[in-house]
């Protein structure tokens, strides 16, 4: 098998742990968080800066690697990892977020999904087979199966309809999976159903893949029915198996996702608010472009490492920011990536050390959102 875990420590107060993602391209620590690389770049990050901050493993984005530059492309370069120069684990999605979420341009059967380019508005169909075809070709260490994402809120009736069709597609993306080298991840829905939530993890526990992802949630609804419904969830997926949460990457988020069992988390927000000029610090989100950090000659977070908070000043990068010098988005970027990437270093740390409750509580002294 391409892909396994191992668990290493189980925290004794709550469903936190530590183990070990095996996969061909090395062994990923987890908890983990995966920064996103949507087309094949982590967006003003090189490969080598990405090593330097500590990333262990990347995502990127069959839907739009499909459309630019074609997954046939990517497979004449070598694979994904040759294309973008990153020796590590490459996971990627199914594309099925994206696609459900071009509402107005796409048509769903129980065959696949017609839907028009949001680039160019050319018409494609997707497939599980097809999704199957494209992940194979784009040869990351980890592939997810498609799936349909309900928006929230949706009708008891629209969920369920979404989570049939899910384990329909996990059956025949299982099917014509043909990669000895990938791992395929099933993805559970059920939208803040917990009935549906159970049906959907029990027909893909049947499937036996390597890996589960708890997808549809972090889609609008309020944290605290997230939290519920992982804690719902997590237990009926086997231990012996990782756990993803797709799309959650608040510093908050990731704490409390992985006192209910999480091991893998992926989004785009460290990068996104990084681009706006905002930034993760103990605290909470500090908006560097704001006035008065003007004369603030500090480092974006004095207890960070990375290369920003060690070399620059508040002052310097928001100058930056305001002058929309690429340096400013750059050293950003750097910082709420090394932020996240430290975070689940500590949290890994303490669970490893048995005292990740008394490391929760802290976090929590400190954040403020």
């Amino acid at each position: 098998m391409a892909i396994s875990y191992t668990e290493i420590k189980q925290d004794k107060k709550t469903k936190a742990r530590a183990g070990l993602l095996h996969t061909p391209h090395g062994d990923v620590q987890t908890p983990v968080f995966m920064p996103v690389g949507t087309q094949a770049t982590v967006k003003t990050m090189t490969p080598q800066e990405l090593k330097a901050i500590g990333a262990q493993i990347i995502l990127s984005n069959t839907y739009h690697l499909y459309l630019r530059p074609g997954h046939e492309l990517v497979a004449e370069a070598g694979g994904l990892h040759n294309f973008m120069s990153w020796d590590g684990p490459i996971l990627t999605d199914s594309g099925g977020f994206q696609v459900f979420s071009l509402a107005p341009l796409r048509k769903i059967t129980d065959e696949g999904v017609t839907f028009s380019s949001h680039l160019d508005g050319s018409k494609h169909y997707f497939t599980p087979q097809k999704i199957m075809e494209i992940q194979k070709a784009l040869g990351a260490d980890i592939a997810m199966a498609f799936d349909e994402c309900a928006p929230w809120p949706s009708s008891k009736e629209q969920v369920l309809a979404a989570v049939e069709r899910t384990s329909k597609w996990a059956k025949l993306c299982k099917e014509s999976h043909t990669s000895n080298l990938q791992g395929l991840f099933g993805i559970i829905q059920g939208g803040t159903f917990n009935d549906l939530r159970e049906k959907s993890a029990k027909e893909l526990i049947e499937l036996d893949f390597p890996g589960y992802a708890i997808g549809g949630l972090s889609v609008g609804e309020p944290k605290n029915i997230m939290y519920d419904m992982l804690e719902y969830t997590v237990p009926f997926i086997p231990p012996k198996k990782p756990r993803y949460l797709m799309g959650v990457g608040s510093p908050d988020c990731l704490v409390e996702g992985v006192a209910r069992g999480i091991d893998m988390f992926d989004c785009v927000l460290p990068t996104r608010i990084a681009r706006n000029g905002t930034v993760f610090v103990p605290e909470g989100k500090l908006v560097i472009r704001n006035a008065p950090y003007a004369k603030d000659f500090r480092p974006l977070d004095e207890t960070c490492d990375c290369y920003a908070c060690q070399n620059f000043s508040r002052a310097y990068i928001r100058h930056l920011i305001k002058t929309d010098e690429v340096l400013g988005i750059r050293l950003t970027t750097i910082h709420n990536l090394r932020f996240i990437i430290r975070l689940m270093e500590n949290i890994r740390k303490a669970i490893l050390e048995g005292n990740f409750a008394e490391f929760r509580k802290e976090f929590w002294q400190k954040w403020q959102d």
